[in-house]
Formats: C-alpha cells, sequence, structure tokens
C-alpha cells in the first residue's frame, strides 16, 4: 500500500516536536513540544481507522484479528525490544526484584496510563498505551456494527432505516470525553498526571482523527465542500487553536486538560483535512520549504515510532556520557541527542522494524493491500 508523503511530513513534524519536548534547546520549544503527541493521536486515528474502512469498503465486513496480529507486529517488536535498555538501569538500582512490581507489569500490558499514570521504565509510553486502546475498542465496535448492521455508513437516507449515524456516535463519544474531563479535572485535580494520560481523557483526539477519516473515505465531496467553502476561516481557527501552546504548562492546567485538548484536536484536524485534499499539496510544501527538508522531514515520520521508543534511552546516555566527562554544553547536548534519536530510530525502523513487518506480510496478508 503506498504511503503519503504529505503525512509523513505530518509524523515528521509530531515528532521532532516530541524530540524538542524532551531534548533541552530553548524554553520556547519545551514548552511548545508535547503537542506533538496530540497530531500523532489525530494522525494515528485518521490512519487507523482507514485501514478499517477501506476493508469494510471492499469486503463489506471487517476482520478485527487480522487487523490486530497486523498491527501488533508493527508495534510489539520494537516495543519490548527496546524496552530491555530502560530496564538496565533501574535492576542495577532496585535488583531484578523490581520485575515483579505493578509498574512494570503494566508497561508490559499496555496498562501503563491507568497503573502508574505515565510509563513505568519507559516514561513516554503512556501514549502507546492510548493508543493500543483505541486499536482494540475501535477494530472490535466496527466489527460488530460491519456484523450486525446497525451503523450506517453508506449515504444512505437515514431517516429511511433504524440503522445509527457513524459520525453521530463517534462525535456524543468525543462531547462525552470532554464531559469526563471537566468532571475528573474539577473533582480530582490532585491527580495530575492521570488526568493527562488517562485514555477516556485523550482518545477523543484519536476520535477526530476516525471522523476525518470517515468522511474521506464515504462522504469525501461533504468533506472537500466543508473545507473549501470555509478553508480561511478554518485556517483562523487553527491558528487560534495553537497560538497558546507555549505559554501554558499542561500538567498542571485546568485549560490544557480540558478545553486545550479540544482545541489541540481540532486544529490538527483542520490541518490533516487540508494536506488530504489540498491538490498538489507536496509541490507546494517543496516549494515553501525546499524539497530537500519536505523530504528530510518525511524520512524522519516514517520512522518515528521507532524514534519516538528510542530517544529517551538516548538522551539518559547522554547525560551520563556527558556528566562523566565533565563536558556538558546545552547546545552540543541537544544537538547530539537529537541526531542520534534519529539516527538510531532509522536503523530501528529499516533494519528491525522492517524485519518483522516482512514476516507479518508474508503469514498475515493485508487484505486491501
Amino acid at each position: 500500500m503506498s504511503r503519503l508523503k504529505e503525512l509523513d511530513f505530518l509524523r515528521g513534524i509530531a515528532i521532532i516536536l516530541v524530540l524538542l519536548r524532551h531534548i533541552p534547546l530553548f524554553t520556547f520549544t519545551h514548552n511548545i513540544g508535547w503537542i506533538g503527541v496530540d497530531l500523532f493521536f489525530v494522525l494515528s486515528g485518521f490512519l487507523v481507522s482507514g485501514l478499517l474502512f477501506k476493508e469494510y469498503l471492499k469486503f463489506g465486513d471487517i476482520r478485527p484479528k487480522l487487523f490486530l496480529i497486523r498491527r501488533g507486529f508493527k508495534i510489539y517488536p520494537i516495543y519490548y525490544l527496546f524496552y530491555i535498555p530502560y530496564l538496565v538501569p533501574i535492576i542495577m538500582e532496585k535488583g531484578w526484584s523490581s520485575l515483579a512490581s505493578r509498574g512494570f507489569l503494566s508497561d508490559m500490558t499496555f496498562t501503563q496510563n491507568f497503573i502508574t499514570g505515565w510509563g513505568w521504565a519507559y516514561v513516554a509510553s503512556w501514549s502507546l498505551a492510548i493508543e493500543e486502546h483505541f486499536y482494540f475498542g475501535l477494530s472490535f465496535f466496527l466489527w460488530l456494527a460491519s456484523k450486525y448492521k446497525f451503523i450506517k455508513f453508506q449515504k444512505e437516507d437515514i431517516s429511511k432505516t433504524n440503522k445509527l449515524s457513524f459520525p453521530n456516535i463517534i462525535l456524543a463519544v468525543m462531547f462525552f470525553c470532554f464531559f469526563l474531563r471537566i468532571l475528573g479535572n474539577y473533582y480530582f485535580p490532585y491527580q495530575q498526571g492521570r488526568l493527562f494520560t488517562n485514555t477516556q481523557f485523550r482518545i477523543d483526539s484519536l476520535l477526530a482523527g476516525v471522523l476525518i477519516s470517515y468522511f474521506f473515505y464515504f462522504d469525501r465531496n461533504r468533506l472537500e465542500r466543508f473545507f473549501y467553502t470555509y478553508k480561511y476561516l478554518l485556517f483562523l481557527v487553527a491558528i487560534i487553536g495553537l497560538a497558546w501552546t507555549p505559554f501554558f504548562d499542561p500538567i498542571a492546567s485546568f485549560f490544557v486538560k480540558t478545553i486545550g485538548f479540544t482545541l489541540l484536536y481540532i486544529s490538527f484536524g483542520i490541518l490533516l483535512v487540508a494536506f488530504l485534499i489540498t491538490k498538489d499539496i507536496v509541490a507546494i510544501l517543496n516549494k515553501t520549504f525546499s524539497s530537500i527538508l519536505v523530504s528530510t522531514i518525511s524520512e524522519i515520520g516514517y520512522c518515528s515510532y521507532s524514534i519516538y521508543i528510542i530517544h529517551l534511552f538516548i538522551m539518559l546516555i547522554g547525560y551520563r556520557l556527558f556528566s562523566f566527562f565533565n563536558l556538558y554544553n546545552h547546545y552540543l547536548f541537544f544537538i547530539l541527542a537529537f541526531s542520534v534519536s534519529i539516527l538510531v530510530g532509522m536503523f530501528m525502523t529499516y533494519k528491525i522494524e522492517r524485519y518483522f513487518l516482512s514476516i507479518r506480510d508474508k503469514y498475515f496478508s493485508s487484505r486491501i493491500s
């Protein structure tokens, strides 16, 4: 299945933002970098649901088992193999008994965002837990919907059927998530980590991508009409929806953890739609930024999962080496940690991830390839 370079470009922007959040450079870059995960969520919602929608359009049904196995080959080998380096300092400090802790078990089962709030050994793995819950939940729901035909996917007159509208269901769940965020932050403000990482508070960002994917595959004309009719207003909304991000502490802010998350997925959703339906978008990007820069960012985006997995370990090693040799320089550390994270992530993608994906494609072929 062919890749869209423009979406890899957006992935590249997302992982660069994450690196800027975690690898110190300037206060501004640290403050704004956290939104990279939200961009990942919207993109993931679009791309993953798109796989399921294309399967439904081609066959009229969905096989969640095959879908989840194929996702597993993409996610699990890299995650579990490169989780090991994060364990080394913990075992050295606390011993092997630490592997019996609930933190380790939660990391292994992608429940860390509920059990420990963040990841235990690999702190940033909380976002992977949300994505895992999303994969299982969406595939099971769409399988039920396609099997028992209680959801309206095609452009039939819903007033003449007893089926539910898929967009209305998604919007209802998104509104419910927002409502839960308000309640959670009002009644449990001291649970700052879990309010930021629990699935029920964040999954609406992925569902925003699902909603865009639905219209892209089932009613693209309406999506294009809406975008081109309100294009300038939508761009203004997107700018306003992102302009505040450098000025708030995302963990402690009531605004960020309620309205802020909603503004982010609306803004990134608008950006995603613009990239999807603007003709010659890659040519426009090349003209604006140069083809070399666009290709480089797109390549980084293609390798973004592996970069995301390994970058905190690269930072840890970098800190220890710089401290050992007593040569810490803020800017030099950033350049080395940033560059090495990308290079190691690319190696992981092309040498390790591709190996497991080749096994996947050999024994568990995609129905839509």
